[in-house]
């Protein structure tokens, strides 16, 4: 199972949403991403998931019509398990600042 942590940054953002942006996120990290971190395959294309051009190594995902999250990958906690680190949830305003 992979593992995560967020930023102080990505959980004061977190509050910015409604309730119902963060049950939108929530689902499709665990329905979606998490399922696809698991594969170790390229992510699906409705993720939209790509590199940040601003900041390498920071990547972005597409949540909702204007739903992004900002996540980097961490050193594994668990052997063969992929770590993410949660940066930024927002609009895509939160690219300007990943």
């Amino acid at each position: 199972m992979p593992t995560y942590e967020a930023t102080l940054r990505f959980t004061a953002d977190l509050q910015h949403l409604t309730p119902a942006q963060r049950r939108r996120f929530r689902r499709v990290v665990l329905d979606a991403f998490v399922p696809d971190l698991r594969t170790g395959r390229q992510f699906r294309p409705g993720l939209r998931i790509k590199g940040v051009r601003c900041a390498p190594g920071v990547y972005e995902l597409t949540w909702a019509g204007n739903g992004r999250a900002t996540w980097v990958y961490g050193t594994e906690r668990i052997g063969g398990e992929p770590h993410v680190i949660w940066l930024r949830i927002g609009t895509h305003h939160i690219l300007s600042a990943p």
